[in-house]
Formats: structure tokens, sequence, C-alpha cells
């Protein structure tokens, strides 16, 4: 008997016309891992609030259909013994941690539920264990970084000792080594434990190869509901973009088969393909565009000999030399908590470097007067000058207007600067000019992320500095962000970009920057940094390493792999 059963689920937001789920139909098995995926607003975390108990009780709006829960209607259960059955961790931790310590954040759910003293202690410590918190333990949540809250939050739930585990984009602020690691937790939980999970990701690159299940959702519909296997080929036949990128390759390539894992990829192009001579990690071969790491910075952002210290004793920055260059894209790797939006703190002024300076060039104040190069690191010393543009994490905390063009003129009243064509410029540029009336709280995540990074263009800052700017997007959103950025390093801007999406700066990127522990560990063009990286290296870069030199994106694998002699087969693998 199926754990969840949907039948005929439709469900309307409170004041929208347009269902958010429309006629699903759908049965979860016990001990199922499905992946759900599919593009912005097309019903995911619609789906996973209505499994969790959360629509239409807490959320409003209209419901018909029916969802039965261990053959029971979900409505028919009490708060309290649902959230001991059903966990659900979600996209922003923030949101959901709401105690000032780490220990006191997990034990928090166990007081709720009036368990005794002793069985929350022991449950506390063996989840803090498990998620390797125990060195944070005394920390104030609100000073973890993002990844951090991220296992919090986790934490939090798998301290009730739910059955079935609901994860929205559990990994968006979690670096690559941090995120495999929580992915092989979640496969442990699965398979060892027995939990049912329900993973709603959109870096597919990261668990495709885990789940028994793909359900894609478009326009709040099932579009496809089947084997992660068959899954490749037949979303490339449809030209869906949202294929993990080996995925993507091999069904290019005419494999009627895709495999899931790396190994079985590297097995198969071997067996089909006439490979030159295996060598070891090179970059010979590497067409994206790179600045030279001796470029002429005379005009770019410096940070000179660069000290910073939180409150409490921890030195998040030591010793930093960064030199970025008019019209350059650098993108900033590394750890969750390395210090890499602390760097971009200091840098935008945020932040007071305890030692060291920040330099921006020679440019013109607001009254047209020349400023010379000297030290602005000082706190606010670029942020409010207009040279510098900063956009964090959270989109939302940019937006309090009522329309687009009400945050657009906000910004440009801020720094006294006259339109001038300015709004109209950024709106068509960032293809917002439909959306000039609207509030932006009523926008889609990508929708508000742009027009976010529209209310700081429209100042014409030299500088961009933006920290995790794809989070939550789907690979079309993705696209289109790296097509906008790429657009304004040509119009001579400098864009740094903190990420912990290793695809998205192999593809735009010409320089990454590697930072462990607060230091800068590596600095160089992305094919050198990103190839000779052993975990900081695209899922084609895994793949291609060893076999072909210096592949990391889909364009170049395909690209190179048209150069290879397919071997003549007698059937099987090759479509």
């Amino acid at each position: 008997m199926s754990l969840f059963q949907c039948q005929d689920l439709i469900y309307y937001y409170p004041d929208r016309k347009k269902p958010a789920l429309n006629q699903i139909n759908l049965q979860i098995e016990e001990g199922e891992f499905l992946l759900l995926i599919g593009g912005s607003g097309s019903g995911k975390s619609s789906l996973a609030r209505v499994l969790a108990g959360l629509i239409p009780e807490f959320y409003g709006g209209r419901f018909g259909g029916q969802v039965y829960f261990q053959n029971r209607n979900l409505k028919e259960f009490k708060r309290r013994n649902l959230v001991q059955e059903i966990g659900i961790v979600f996209q922003d931790p923030e949101k959901q941690l709401v105690m000032a310590g780490v220990e006191a954040e997990v034990a928090f759910g166990l007081e709720n539920l009036g368990l005794p003293p002793r069985e929350m202690l022991r449950r506390v410590a063996e989840v803090m264990s498990f998620m390797d918190l125990e060195g944070v333990k005394q920390e104030f949540t609100a000073q973890l970084s993002g990844g951090l809250k991220q296992k919090l939050a986790l934490a939090s739930v798998l301290a009730m000792y739910p059955r079935v585990l609901i994860l929205d984009e559990p990994t968006s602020q979690l670096d690559p080594v941090a995120a495999e690691a929580f992915f092989n937790l979640i496969k442990q939980l699965n398979e060892e434990i027995g939990l049912t999970i329900v993973l709603i990701e959109q870096r597919l690159e990261r668990c495709f190869h885990l789940a028994d299940r793909i359900l894609l959702l478009e326009d709040g519909q099932i579009r496809y509901n089947g084997s992660p296997e068959k899954y490749s080929c037949w979303a490339n036949a449809r030209k869906i973009p949202l294929v993990p990128p080996v995925g993507n390759l091999l069904a290019q390539l005419g494999f009627s088969t895709v495999p899931l894992t790396i190994k079985k990829a590297r097995q198969l192009l071997q067996a089909n393909y006439n490979l030159r001579e295996p060598s070891p990690l090179s970059t010979r071969y590497n067409p994206l565009p790179v600045v030279p790491v001796k470029a002429n910075f005379k005009e770019g952002l410096t940070l000179k000999k660069v000290w910073f210290t939180y409150p409490r004793g921890k030195e998040a920055l030591r010793d930093i030399d960064l030199q970025i260059s008019t019209g350059e894209l650098v993108a900033i790797l590394g750890a969750n908590g390395a210090g890499k939006t602390t760097l971009l703190k200091v840098a935008v002024g945020l932040l007071s470097p305890g030692r060291g300076q920040v330099l921006v060039p020679e440019t013109e104040r607001l009254d047209g007067r020349k400023k010379s190069k000297k030290n602005l690191g000082k706190r606010n010393g670029l942020l409010y000058s207009g040279i510098v543009a900063y956009l964090a994490q959270n989109p939302n905390d940019y937006l309090f207007h009522d329309t687009v063009e009400e945050e657009l003129l906000f910004s440009l009243k801020n720094f006294q600067l006259e339109d001038q064509g300015r709004i109209e410029a950024v709106l068509n540029n960032l293809d917002l000019k439909k959306y000039r009336e609207t509030n932006p709280r009523d926008l889609s995540s990508g929708e508000r992320q742009r027009v976010a990074l529209a209310s700081l263009l429209v100042t014409q800052p030299r500088f961009l500095l933006l920290d995790e700017p794809t989070r939550g997007m789907d690979y079309g959103l993705k696209r289109e962000m790296g097509r906008i950025l790429t657009e304004l390093v040509k119009q001579g801007l400098s864009v740094l970009v903190v990420t912990h999406d290793v695809e998205f700066a192999a593809l735009y990127a010409s320089r990454v920057i590697m930072m462990f522990d607060g230091q800068i560990i590596s600095d160089g063009p992305v094919g050198e940094v990103l190839g000779q990286s052993f975990f900081y290296t695209t899922q084609i870069g895994k793949m291609c390493r060893g076999l072909v030199d210096g592949i990391l994106t889909l364009p170049q694998a395909l690209d190179r792999f048209e150069s290879f002699h397919r071997k003549v087969k007698t059937g099987g693998e090759v479509g």
C-alpha cells in the first residue's frame, strides 16, 4: 500500500486565478527516494507543502481533491502527530530557525512535544554528532554561515525522528564537498534507516543518481513520472533543459541509455569511443576567454593585506591580497565559513578591515569632482558612493516598494541621480519592462532576483559584487543570469561572484579564486583552477579527467568529442 496518495489534487493560492497545482494524481511508496524537479514556479514547493500538511491550513487558498497518508486523509491528522511523521526542511533556513543557540534550536521541537529531559538530551546529542554540529553547539544561530544554518535546520527536523523527510533545495547554500556529504547522509537515511525522501533540487548533477524515481512538474502538472535512467533522453528529445550535464552530453551524443554515475559514464565513453591515450590533469585545451593573471589592474578594485576579525575573536580574513580588473568576471569558490561573504562585505564597505586597505581607482564624485585613488575600506565608504554595488543572497531584502519602477526610482533618489533614461535601459536589458507596474513580491524568485539586480545597476556602478546569485535558480534562469552578467562585463563592468555553483562558474567566469580558512589559496584562469581540482570541478570535468584533457563544460565536451571516432557497435548502448 502506498504511503502517500494524491487524487485529482488542485490548489489555488489566495487571490490567484491560475492553479499552482492542477490535477495531480500521484503515489509515493514507503522507503522511496523521489526527486521532484521543474522550473521556477512549476509547483514543486507547493506540492511539498501539501504533502507536509501545510496547504491549505497555513497558506489559505482553494483546495480540491484528496491527499492520503498511510491510507488516512491528511486532514484527519492532528498537527502534533503529523510533525512526528513528516518533517520538512525549507529552502531558506532562516525562516525555520527560531532559537538563539544551536543546541537550543535542535531541542526546540522536542520540548514542544513534551519529551522527557533524558530523551531530549539523547536525541540532541545523537543528531548533532550525526550532522557534525558539535563544534558549533554553543554558537549563536545568527552568526552561522548559510550552509551551517541549513544543516542545523535539518538536524532540528531529524531530532523529531520523522518517517518522511521532505527537502526543498537543502544544498542551495552548501559548497560542493559539503553538498556531496549532505546527500550521502540523506541516501544513508533512506537506505539504512528506511526514511521516505522527497527531494526538490535544482542542481541535478548533485543528486540525480540517488533517486529511485523522477517527477517533473510543469505549470502545476506532472510532465514526467518515471525512472532516472530514461529521463535524460526523454528530456533531450523534447528540448527540456532540466537535465544534469553528463546526462545531457550522453543524450546529445546519441546514447539510448544514460548511466547515472560518473563511473558508468566513463566506462560507456571508453567502450564506444577511440579516445586518445589517457594523460594526467592538463589545461592545454581551454577555449573559454580568459583574463591573463598578469593583466593591468590599474583601474580595478584592490584589497591589500586585508585582515578581518569578528567580535568573538574568529579571524574571517587573513592577509588578503586581491585585485579585480575592469571588464572581468571573477568567481570565488570555497567551503562554507571560508570567508567568502565576509570578503565581499569588506570590499563593499559594510565591514571595516582590522588591517589593510581597500582601494578603488580615480573616479568621480556625485558632484562631478575627481577623487584620487585612496583607501575607501571604512564603513559605508564604497557602498554609498555608488562605486561598488552589492547584492546579498536574499533579493527580498532589497524589495520594499509597490512597483518595480518605484524600486529603481528609490535607488536613483538615494544617490541623488537623475533618471536620464537609466530606468528604461535597465528594464530592457534585464527583460523587466513588462513588470514595470508589478509589485516585486508578486514575481517569481528568478524575477525578484533580476529586480534586485536592476535596483543596483540603475546607479551605474563600476563594480558589481554578488553573493550566491544563482541560488534556487533552474538551469534556464541560470543561463539567463549568465547572459546578463556576460553583457555587463562586455560593457566594462567588473563582476565578483561568490558561488557554490561550480557549473555556473565554469561556464561564465574568466577567473576563479579558491578560499580556505580566510585565505586565498588559488587564483587563476577558470580552466587551470577547476581543471586541477578533484572536488571543486564540474560533473563533466570529473567524467573526462584522465580521458580527455581540459574539458569542463557541455559545449567544450560536445565540441571535443566530435573529433573522436566512435567504435562500431553491433547494438546495445548507442542509439
